[in-house]
């Protein structure tokens, strides 16, 4: 698998950013948290304009090396050709709940925003738009070449172990 320049998806909790860390490490590239580019500094209350995330996605997608991950496709579409390789972390949304109950509340969250996360990370396959499971699975269909689809935690782990 070619992972110079990889993009990990999948729900809130699924490990995506543990991953993502690890296969940049590997690579010796940038990891590019999407939250990142989607809010303002100082937590998830006020998002960017969708032009600016798209540019700023797009600069990061011009490098050599990276990695970005992230629930986001709307994100992730305008990019997806400069991509090698994808990971889709589809891992049950009970396991997704544990992972944030685990790591507990980061990123300038409070305790409403923390069960509000807990929440969204349960209706993955219920839920609609472009972080929902269904567009998700569009987006790992659509994808030409490298893909993976890992669907337990012990998938996710051997993967990074494969590459570490």
């Amino acid at each position: 698998m070619n992972l110079m320049k990889t993009l990990v998806i999948g729900n809130s909790g699924s490990g995506k950013s543990w991953l993502a860390q690890r296969i940049a490490t590997r690579i010796g590239g940038n990891w590019i948290d999407l939250d990142v580019l989607n809010w303002e500094p100082g937590g998830y209350s006020i998002a960017r304009k969708r032009e600016d995330v798209i540019a700023m996605a797009r600069d990061a997608a011009s490098k050599e090396r990276w990695v970005m991950e992230g629930i986001y496709g709307w994100i992730v579409s305008p990019i997806l050709s400069s991509a090698t390789a994808l990971v889709w972390i589809n891992i049950d949304e009970s396991d997704c709940v544990a992972n944030i109950r685990q790591r507990g509340i980061r990123g300038g969250a409070t305790q409403q925003s923390f069960a509000d996360l807990l929440q969204w990370a349960q209706t993955y396959r219920s839920r609609t738009g472009s972080s929902s499971y269904v567009a998700h699975e569009a987006v790992f269909t659509s994808f030409p070449t490298d893909k993976r689809c890992l669907r337990t935690r012990g998938d996710v782990r051997s993967f990074a172990e494969r590459i570490e």
